[in-house]
């Protein structure tokens, strides 16, 4: 069964490595030194992230480097984008009920 990539960004360690890696392609011993847990730990998220592909593989000699794959990213920046309209109503309207406030204030 093919996961999809909200199953991925659910868990806080791996959006800690899509972190690490969106600056730059890291190997896994390279990445399981920044967290308090065991290289087969982080390897188990590595691997959630390649199967939904966030992350890509590339072997350089016998070390194989893991890269963001963003134009994966796309699908969470598509749903999230009706929540984004939805908030900036919400914001503009508030900053209506704001500004009609201030002016009765100022009024008085």
């Amino acid at each position: 069964m093919k996961r999809d990539v909200f199953q991925a960004i659910a868990d806080p360690t791996r959006r800690a490595i899509l972190a690490l890696i969106a600056t730059q392609a890291m190997t896994p011993n390279a990445l399981a030194e920044h967290f308090d847990t065991t290289r087969q730990a982080v390897s188990k998220h590595i691997n959630m992230l390649v199967e939904c592909e966030l992350v890509k593989q590339e072997k350089v000699g016998r070390e194989i480097y893991y890269h963001l794959h963003a134009a994966k990213m796309k699908e969470i920046d598509k749903w999230l984008e009706q929540f984004k309209k939805l908030w900036e109503t919400r914001f503009d309207q508030l900053d209506q009920v704001l500004f009609n406030l201030n002016k009765k204030q100022n009024e008085k």
